[in-house]
Order: structure tokens, then sequence, then C-alpha cells
């Protein structure tokens, strides 16, 4: 392993937090990663196998308790946090202190303005720190930010249902042709597993089957990512969440005006300029659209859009796996950016 870059993990027992483990371990450039759990979790399972069986037939991956000591006797550069948003808020502060670089895949420090931040209830200890972190933090989508991710030191990795949305309206705001005035619609559907492992009386079984539901209607946690990248004010947006009995995936069906009358052509064109060179995002040419089961597994955003005869209502879909592109495969494609690498190793 001598040469390789030295990562650790922790919350690698989480759904998104095992993706990461196991895009981690074939990554041509890194070490095996440390995989980490809290000191409050002790008395837990000693082995990422204990938690997903079908890790036995590899061999160990044994859960060390995080010590800042050991993961700097171990030469670890990069942590990332696959944990509950407070965590995350209290953890980050004092890897940053110790010198490592975070991917923090929670929401703990995507939100730069309070009102939108107030939400998660945080309570800081020490508050200007926070507030320092807050302000230097990346978020960190790729496709729009690749050139502040390369030299941040605390990478906020997007919610999965924000980065479906955002990567589809960020192309058309950016050319100043949607009415904002009409508004934007965003009716998104996820896989049970975007709700996280633990179960819940909504994500059993007998709930989701068979069933199709809408909640955090209005208060969605993603809403604030949505509408601070894309610059948007609150009453621009309507986001809608709903929860599809399929265990992952995320199809965004987003409804807006343009400005002035476009031909299919020009809308596609816009898409393509913006997202030239960006290895992650498909762009469907209309009619053709994105479906949930082509993105499952891989690290792409699929774009598709129809555009209605007047040539002004237009209808955008947006397609990722939420494990994935919506979590950690984008933070892989974050540390790939942070050091220098092609987005596309370990993602292949």
């Amino acid at each position: 392993m001598a040469g390789k870059l030295k990562t650790a993990v922790l919350g690698a027992t989480g759904y998104s937090g095992l993706e990461l483990t196991r895009i981690l371990l074939r990554h041509p450039r890194l070490a095996k990663p440390a995989l980490l759990k809290r000191q409050s979790d002790n008395g837990g399972p000693a082995d990422l196998a204990d938690v997903f069986p079908a890790l036995y037939g590899n061999g160990g991956y044994p859960l060390h308790s995080l010590s800042w000591a050991s993961l700097k006797q171990q030469g670890v550069e990069f942590l990332f946090l696959a944990t509950p948003h407070e965590v995350s808020r209290s953890l980050v502060p004092e890897a940053i202190s110790h010198g490592l670089r975070v991917i923090d895949l929670s929401g703990a420090w995507r939100l730069k303005q309070e009102q939108h931040r107030s939400i998660y209830n945080f309570e800081d200890a020490d508050a200007a720190t926070a507030g320092q972190l807050t302000d230097r933090a990346v978020y960190g989508l790729p496709e729009l930010n690749a050139d502040r991710i390369v030299g941040a030191e605390l990478v906020a990795n997007p919610g999965c249902y924000a980065t479906s949305v955002i990567l589809a309206l960020a192309p058309l705001l950016k050319a100043g042709v949607v009415d904002r005035s009409h508004g934007i619609v965003s009716d998104s559907k996820s896989g049970v597993s975007g709700a996280g492992k633990e179960p819940t009386a909504k994500t059993h079984f007998v709930s989701v089957a068979d069933n199709l539901s809408a909640y955090s209607v209005f208060n969605h946690r993603h809403t604030g990512e949505i509408v601070e990248q894309l610059a948007l004010c609150a009453q621009e947006l309507i986001f809608t969440p709903h929860l599809l009995p399929i265990p992952r995936g995320i199809l965004s069906t987003i409804y807006l005006h343009l400005s002035r009358e476009m031909a299919p052509l020009e809308v596609e064109s816009c898409f393509r300029n913006f997202y030239a060179g960006k290895r992650w995002v498909r762009i469907f040419q209309t009619p053709k659209l994105p479906q949930v089961q082509f993105s499952l597994h891989t690290n792409y955003c699929d774009l598709g859009f129809c555009l209605a005869e007047d040539g002004r209502r237009l209808v955008l879909i947006s397609c990722i796996d939420n494990l994935l592109k919506g979590a950690a495969g984008q933070a892989v494609q974050n540390l790939n950016l942070m050091n220098g690498w092609g987005e596309e190793e370990g993602l292949q």
C-alpha cells in the first residue's frame, strides 16, 4: 500500500457508508480505508460484516473506535463522515483541528443561511468556530463548484434530492431563460434507502409496499439547499418529495415556464454546453427521457426534457441513484477533485 492515499470512514454501517466503503476499497489510488465507530458505539458490532453479512466472503472489515491520535499515526489524510447531522456538526471542528480534510455526507455544513439551517436545530459548543467553518465549507457539487472543491478542507456533500433538482435547473437559470415569476415545481420521488437505515413506521414494508406517499411538504431539509445553490427566492420553488416502494433511486419531475419561446434543440444545447466535459451528467435527446433504472448503481445524473408546442412550457426529468450520485459516489468524485485526479477514478 506504499504511496497510496489513506482515508477513514466514520459511519460505514449505514447504507451510504457501506456504498462509500465499497468504492474506496476498489479505488486504485487508495489504501484500504480505516473503518471507524464512535466511542459511544462500543459494545456494538466489531466488524462491518456483522452488519452486512454479504461481506463475510471477502475477509474482515474491523470497526475501530475513533481516535485522532491513531488516525495521525496511520497517516490518514481524509475523513469521510457518513454520520447523523448533529454528529458531523460536533466532530468536524475536531477533525479540522487535527489536520484532516473532511468530506461530510450529512447536512451539517451544507447551508450558509441561518433561516435554512435552523431546521436542523444545531447547538454548537463553540459558535464562533462553527460559524467560521460554515463560511469555509464548500458545497460539494462538482459540476458547479469543481474549482472551489479542489482546495477545500471541508466539503459538504449535497443532499440526494438537491443534487437531482439543482443539476436539472442550473443550466437554464444561468442562461436566464426561466420565467421565475411563474414559479418552479419539483415533484421528486425517492426509494426507501433515502430515508436512512433506521426503521420507522413510515418506512416499514407494510407501509411502503404497493404505496406512494408525499412527505415533508414545504419543510423538507433539502429545500434550503436548492434555493441557496440556485439563488432562488423561497417563493419561487415548490418542492414536494415522495416515497417510492423501491430500494433506491430518485426521479425528479420539474415543471417551469420559459421566459421566451424556445425550440427543443436550443434547450438541449443549453444543457450540453453547460455540462460539456462533465463526465457524470448524461443528456437525453428529446423526446427520450431518463428512467430510474438507467442510473441505478452508477454515479450518473441523467437529464431529459419535453417542451410543449408553445415553446414556453417545459418539463424536466432528472434521475440519480440516491446512494451514489446522491451520496457516496459524489463523495468520491469530490475526493478525486481534491487530489487532482480524474473525476471518474474508482467510479467506473
